[in-house]
């Protein structure tokens, strides 16, 4: 271990011991530790690392503008692009009511990428879980999207907010395109 790595674990120890004699506990949770290091000025977040939770932060906000078409449809505002100046990958958003073609297309064309990255892995992960229940039917995914877009060309529903498996009513429902074949 190195000695700059030695030093600060031994100034978090200090703090620990520091806490434990200022506050007359005994026992801490680590949480309740980190809140008192910071308010007592012992301990701040290194700018890096405050920086990246920043930027975290915008590109989720970017990611969740929507605005509404003509049809009422929710549209993405933001889009980014992956690109390389250099030696170095950039990923530089902008708004789709003013960005370039190109930056549009590049933007367009990443996300196509991602998923079909996904529908390799769910099929991957289908049939893995085919082979592993043997005797069971076999439950087979549908990859063909045009019914699924189509039906979203006339529906303003669409909310583009996630839900969770919690908001299913109950285990019974069948996926609108995937159905069990039997073996």
């Amino acid at each position: 271990m190195s000695k700059s790595c030695n030093t600060f674990l031994e100034k978090m120890q200090k703090y620990t011991d520091e806490f434990f004699e200022e506050t007359g506990k005994t026992t801490v949770t680590t949480k309740e530790l980190a809140v008192w290091a910071i308010t007592t000025n012992r301990w701040e977040p290194p700018m890096d690392l405050v920086v990246k939770k920043c930027q975290e932060d915008f590109a989720r906000a970017m990611r969740e503008q929507h605005i509404n078409n003509e049809r009422g449809q929710p549209v993405r505002v933001k889009h980014v692009a992956r690109i390389r100046s250099g030696d170095q990958q950039l990923y530089l958003w902008g708004d789709i009511r003013n960005m370039p073609q190109e930056h549009m297309e590049i933007s367009f064309q990443q996300r196509r990428e991602q998923i079909v990255g996904e529908c390799k892995q769910l099929k991957r992960d289908v049939d893995f879980y085919n082979e592993q229940n043997i005797g069971a039917e076999k439950y087979q995914m549908v990859f063909d999207f045009r019914e699924d877009i189509e039906e979203g060309e006339f529906s303003a529903e669409y909310s583009p907010v996630r839900t969770s498996i919690g908001d299913l009513n109950s285990y019974e429902v069948e996926p609108k395109h995937s159905k069990k074949v039997a073996k």
